[in-house]
């Protein structure tokens, strides 16, 4: 085999590997047992679709998806419960979470999620 060929073969099978170590780790994927061959397919083909979209993700942003994980944890939301009702609120977003989102084309969170009237009993 040509030199040229290895080498290629080698850089696909470390590809697959990182592939491998990317889905433990990143993904967090633990070990399933299914027994039905549809459930085993579907298994890996939502494993492939989630390194997928952290592949893309880490393409569109030039940030690693632990990056973009570590940026979005600390959106928080908030209920605030009063006699009047209550409301959901989203921790207003950093100039940084503004900007990944921006990159990644995905709509930010609404300021406020829920706002929740009591409704007058009728008697």
């Amino acid at each position: 085999m040509p030199a040229e060929d290895l080498v290629y073969g080698y850089k696909q099978l470390w590809q697959v590997e990182r592939v491998h170590r990317h889905l433990k780790h990143t993904v967090d994927v633990r070990p399933m047992y299914h027994r039905l061959d549809d459930r085993i397919r579907s298994h890996v083909l939502l494993c492939w679709l989630a390194l997928l979209m952290i592949r893309v993700a880490e393409n569109e942003t030039g940030q690693t998806w632990r990056q973009m994980r570590d940026l979005v944890a600390p959106i928080d939301v908030g209920r605030h419960a009063t006699a009047h009702g209550e409301v959901w609120q989203v921790r207003p977003l950093t100039e940084e979470q503004k900007a990944l989102f921006q990159a990644l084309k995905v709509d930010r969170p609404p300021h406020y999620l829920k706002i929740v009237t009591p409704t007058r009993k009728t008697a």
